[in-house]
C-alpha cells in the first residue's frame, strides 16, 4: 500500500496535496478572518455578512490590492472565484 502526504488545513478541514496550497490557502483564512474582525469593530452588521464580506476580500486580495494602487476597475471586472460567497440581499433574509 501506498503512502499519500496530505495537508489539512485547520482552520476549516481542507485537504490539499502540497504544503504550498495548504499554506497560502491557511492564509487567505487567516486574512478573511482579520478582515471580519476590523468590520465588525468598526460596523454594526450581521456576523455572516461581515464573514462573506472578509472571505470575499481575502479570496480577491491581489485584485484589491491592484485596485488600492490605481486600477479600482479591476474589482468590476473579474467574476467572483468562489461560487459559496453569499450575497448580502440573502444573507439578510
Amino acid at each position: 500500500m501506498a503512502v499519500i502526504a496530505v495537508w489539512k488545513c485547520d482552520r476549516d478541514g481542507s485537504m490539499f496535496d502540497n504544503k504550498k496550497d495548504a499554506e497560502e490557502h491557511d492564509k487567505m483564512l487567516e486574512l478573511a478572518a482579520n478582515i471580519t474582525t476590523l468590520i465588525e469593530q468598526n460596523v454594526k452588521i450581521d456576523e455572516d455578512i461581515s464573514e462573506a464580506i472578509g472571505l470575499l476580500l481575502a479570496k480577491r486580495r491581489d485584485t484589491l490590492a491592484k485596485a488600492c494602487k490605481g486600477k479600482p476597475e479591476l474589482l468590476l471586472t473579474e467574476e467572483s472565484e468562489e461560487e459559496n460567497v453569499t450575497p448580502i440581499a440573502s444573507a439578510k433574509s
